[in-house]
């Protein structure tokens, strides 16, 4: 049977099971195989594998998953897709549709039940735009063992992602991901090839944890609270912002000017500026602030 992921049979499926796609969802299915292919290139997938796909849709790139992974969990949280998946990837057993929120999931639980444990764990999908940076959040705090997340998202947020200190797309959650991972894009995704076609063009990211996270899990929230007050106001100095966060009491300042100048930082340097590693040090040095 022909691929999913051709323009005649998606459009097919879609007048089969009379299904409107919805905007609410971020409902934009790839109609090019050669992408989809790329995806599964960029995240190394084989037989040595489980994936975890969020957001199948009608299956074009679980089906591509199933061809050379060990086994596919794909979340839908699209009750009407249901029926149709089971349909679509009939042929394929090795996967499982879950039609279940992620952001509601117990992955370590879910994992444990569908997955052998014995395969490397990787995270391959095409993220709604609408939640892509809580999904992408959820999954690295998640402290589950993944090998890689390669995922597409819109491409001013894979920008953000990896972009770098000096740079107008570099702020909080790039510091955020990369305090996590080693973030790249490894290749841009014009809008023509969905269907419906969106509004903006996309990216294939490719985040590889890191062996020992700069920032321990449990201090994630703070830590991001913390470097977005940094970049609270992105044309004032870091002086300003950290000010703002901490107070402009004499002694709040002095132990302020003490740290910034134990790590040789100008207080007038903005918050693009410092780089992951900088932001890492910072964090830990003003825990000790007493407000």
């Amino acid at each position: 049977m022909t691929d999913i992921v051709t323009p005649q049979r998606t459009k097919a499926i879609l007048q089969k099971y009379h299904l409107q796609l919805k905007k609410s969802l971020g409902q934009n299915f790839l109609t090019n195989k050669d992408i989809l292919l790329n995806i599964v290139m960029a995240a190394d997938v084989s037989a040595a594998d489980d994936i975890i796909e969020i957001g199948p849709g009608i299956g074009a790139l679980t089906e591509q998953l199933a061809k050379r992974a060990h086994q596919v969990l794909a979340f839908e949280i699209d009750q009407r897709l249901i029926p149709v998946l089971q349909d679509t990837l009939r042929p394929y057993h090795n996967i499982t549709v879950l039609n279940q929120d992620i952001l509601s999931a117990d992955l370590p639980t879910v994992l444990q039940q569908h997955f052998d444990g014995q395969h490397h764990l990787k995270v391959v999908a095409n993220l709604p735009y609408y939640i892509t940076t809580p999904i992408m959040l959820h999954l690295l705090q998640a402290e589950l063992p993944f090998t890689c997340m390669v995922m597409m998202m819109q491409k001013e947020v894979a920008q953000r992602l990896t972009a770098m200190p000096g740079t107008k797309a570099y702020g909080s959650l790039s510091v955020s991901v990369q305090t996590l991972t080693t973030a790249q894009i490894a290749f841009n995704v014009p809008r023509t090839v969905f269907l419906p076609q969106p509004n903006v063009d996309s990216a294939i990211v490719r985040l590889v944890p890191r062996s020992q996270p700069l920032v321990a899990l449990h201090e994630q929230s703070r830590f991001a609270k913390f470097v977005k007050g940094c970049f609270a106001k992105r044309r004032k100095s870091l002086w300003n912002n950290l000010l703002n966060m901490y107070g402009k009491q004499p002694l709040i300042k002095e132990q302020l000017q003490v740290v910034l100048q134990t790590r040789e930082l100008d207080p007038q340097i903005r918050a693009e500026r410092l780089t992951v590693p900088m932001f890492v040090n910072l964090y830990h040095d003003l825990q000790k602030i007493k407000k």
